[in-house]
């Protein structure tokens, strides 16, 4: 990692108090919690089964085989223990000392706000958080972790599923323009631990409108070309070191 870059990334944290940070599954990986692309990702794991991670995590799968969807869930995307790494602590006390002013994470583990985060947008939702497909009563994780298969809605009988954006499925528009508006009023704006092929998600970069654009992550991205900065390497790590 070039040492200038990096001095120079960290004087523009301390001196800034407009920060935006956007990350995705790298930004777990130090809490033992799998991204989905790397060689050791959800989408490289072996299966017994015929279908492709990603077709299980889509809408018309759940519709279609409800049972084999939530079981794919509680085994593959369950990580109740998984405990906030220095990056999450990172950008909570750049929250705490009035310097971020919001998380966009595409995540759906609640890391950040076990951290400590408030203001953090959920772009794909929350495994936390469950609902009937039907009637959209809400459910609890345990009540989702107490049967095999699919659970049952008990006012109407519909499919109860996470609140977590599928495949096939549209983000939820409220939060994307939160999302869009905190972006457009930072001065710096930190992208860390995302491939940034996942659209709309990644197409939020077109959205900043400053010049102290940071990249932080382990491999190179399609959007290299874009940032002011970049630093390669752990995003928990180098978050760290920034703030501390």
């Amino acid at each position: 990692m070039d040492k200038a870059v990096f001095d120079e990334v960290k004087r523009i944290i301390q001196e800034s108090s407009n920060i935006v940070f956007f990350g995705g599954a790298g930004v777990s990986t130090a809490s033992g919690i799998p991204d989905f692309r790397s060689a050791a990702g959800l989408y490289n794991r072996k299966s017994n089964t015929q279908f492709s991670p990603e077709y299980m995590l889509s809408h018309e799968f759940f519709e279609t085989h409800p049972d084999e969807f939530s079981d794919y869930v509680r085994e593959n995307l369950l990580y109740e223990d998984a405990k906030p790494n220095n990056a999450h602590y990172a950008l909570a006390k750049l929250e705490k000392q009035g310097k971020l002013k919001a998380i966009i994470t595409q995540n759906i583990d609640r890391l950040h706000q076990k951290a400590g985060s408030v203001n953090v947008l959920e772009l794909h939702g929350s495994l936390f958080e469950y609902y009937c497909s039907g009637c959209h009563k809400k459910y609890a994780l345990n009540d989702f972790k107490s049967v095999k298969g699919a659970l049952r809605c008990s006012k109407c009988s519909g499919v109860v599923r996470p609140d977590v954006v599928l495949y096939g499925e549209g983000l939820n528009m409220q939060i994307y323009y939160k999302a869009i508006e905190a972006i457009q009023s930072s001065d710096v704006f930190i992208v860390g631990g995302t491939s940034l092929v996942v659209y709309p998600a990644a197409g939020l970069l077109d959205f900043y409108r400053g010049n102290k654009l940071v990249l932080i992550n382990m491999e190179p991205t399609p959007q290299d070309s874009r940032a002011d900065y970049i630093l390669r390497g752990d995003v928990s790590q180098i978050m760290h070191d920034l703030v501390n």
